[in-house]
C-alpha cells in the first residue's frame, strides 16, 4: 500500500462541498475496478451480509467476516479510501471492545478508516476512538443495525423530535472529531439543513441531491440484487441479467456438444 497516494481520512475531511463518489465494495475484483474508475472512497459494508450472504438484515454479521472482506477491498484498491463497517455487537457493549475491534480493521484489514452507527449517544466513543488514532466516520438516519427498534426500513426525521435529534446527533458526531457522516433516508430538506451544519462531508443514501457526496451499494446500482429495491436507488447496469444470461448460453452449448470446440482444446 502506498499511504502517499491513497486519499486519508484527513484529505476526505477537507473535500466538504465537492460531490465526493462513495460505493460499496466486498471484494478484490470489485474493489480493483471501482478505483480504476475514479471512486474516491470505497465502504466495506455490512450490507454485505445481506447482498453477499443472503441474510435478511445485517446484524448476524460478524468480525472475522467483515475482517476478511475488508483485507480483500484493501488489496483490490490500495489507493483509495477504505472504509470498514463495524458490525453490529462490535463495538456498543463497551469502550473496550470498540477500540480492540477498530483496531483490527486498522492494523490487521489494513483499512484507513472504520464507520459506525449512532447519533448524541455515541459521541463519547467516537471521541476516544479518534484520540487513539482511529478515523471515525458517523451514520445517522436509519441505521440498519437499529432496524428492529425502528420497526422496518422507512425514512427517519420526518416529525419535528426526530428532526432535532438528528441535528444534534450531527453537530454532537462533528464535534467528536468524525472525519464524514452518513446521511441514510432522510428527507431532503433536513439532510440540507445538517449539510449546511457541520463543517465534515455528509454522504448521503437516501437523503437527496444536496448532501457532499453520496454512497450506494455497489450490487444495487449494477442491477446484482434483485430483492428490494429502494426509491433512491439508480440501476447504471443490470449485470444479473447478464450475468444469467451468460449462464444460460454455457449450459447450452456444454448440452449440445458445441463447447469446447476444437479450437478450445489441446
Amino acid at each position: 500500500m502506498s499511504p502517499e497516494k491513497a486519499l486519508s481520512a484527513r484529505r476526505f475531511a477537507s473535500m466538504k462541498g465537492k460531490r465526493i463518489a462513495v460505493l460499496t465494495a466486498y471484494d478484490y475484483f470489485t474493489a480493483r475496478l471501482l478505483e480504476a474508475a475514479g471512486v474516491e472512497a470505497l465502504l466495506v459494508g455490512d450490507s454485505v451480509n445481506m447482498v453477499y450472504h443472503g441474510q435478511p438484515t445485517t446484524l448476524s454479521a460478524d468480525m472475522p467476516l467483515m475482517l476478511a472482506h475488508t483485507k480483500a477491498v484493501v488489496r483490490g484498491a490500495p489507493n483509495t479510501l477504505v472504509i470498514a463497517d463495524m458490525p453490529f455487537l462490535s463495538y456498543q457493549p463497551s469502550e473496550r471492545d470498540a477500540i480492540y475491534n477498530a483496531g483490527l480493521f486498522i492494523k490487521e484489514a489494513g483499512a484507513q478508516a472504520v464507520k459506525l452507527e449512532g447519533g448524541v449517544e455515541m459521541a463519547p466513543l467516537v471521541k476516544r476512538l479518534v484520540e487513539v488514532g482511529i478515523p471515525v466516520m458517523g451514520h445517522i438516519g436509519l441505521t440498519p443495525q437499529s432496524i428492529h427498534r425502528f420497526g422496518g426500513y422507512s425514512v427517519q426525521g420526518r416529525d419535528a423530535a426526530k428532526a432535532s435529534y438528528l441535528t444534534q446527533s450531527a453537530r454532537a458526531l462533528a464535534g467528536a472529531g468524525v472525519f464524514g457522516m452518513v446521511l441514510e433516508a432522510i428527507p431532503t430538506e433536513l439532510a440540507t439543513e445538517i449539510t449546511g451544519l457541520v463543517s465534515v462531508p455528509t454522504i448521503g443514501i437516501g437523503a437527496g441531491p444536496h448532501t457532499d457526496g453520496q454512497v450506494m451499494v455497489i450490487n444495487d446500482i449494477v442491477g446484482l440484487f434483485e430483492g428490494f429495491q429502494p426509491k433512491f436507488v439508480r440501476r447504471y447496469a443490470e449485470l444479473g441479467k447478464l450475468l444469467r444470461e451468460a449462464a444460460e448460453a454455457y449450459v447450452r452449448d456444454v448440452k449440445e456438444g458445441t463447447f469446447p470446440s476444437a479450437e478450445e482444446s489441446y
